[in-house]
């Protein structure tokens, strides 16, 4: 989900979209799955965001 949404956006406006700190400083997937993992609000943002874009 995560590799698809970064395709599609790139981390930049992902980081623009959705204010996660391993998002905007020094972006990398191992650093933001690991928060994602352990943080509930940032990752419902991160599912939201990929529906709103994949899925309508």
């Amino acid at each position: 989900m995560l590799e698809k949404l970064v395709d599609h956006y790139g981390w930049n406006e992902l980081g623009d979209r959705i204010r996660i700190n391993s998002f905007n400083s020094n972006p990398g997937f191992k650093s933001s799955l690991k928060f994602l993992r352990k943080t509930d609000w940032a990752r419902k943002k991160v599912e939201d965001l990929y529906v709103n874009t994949f899925v309508d």
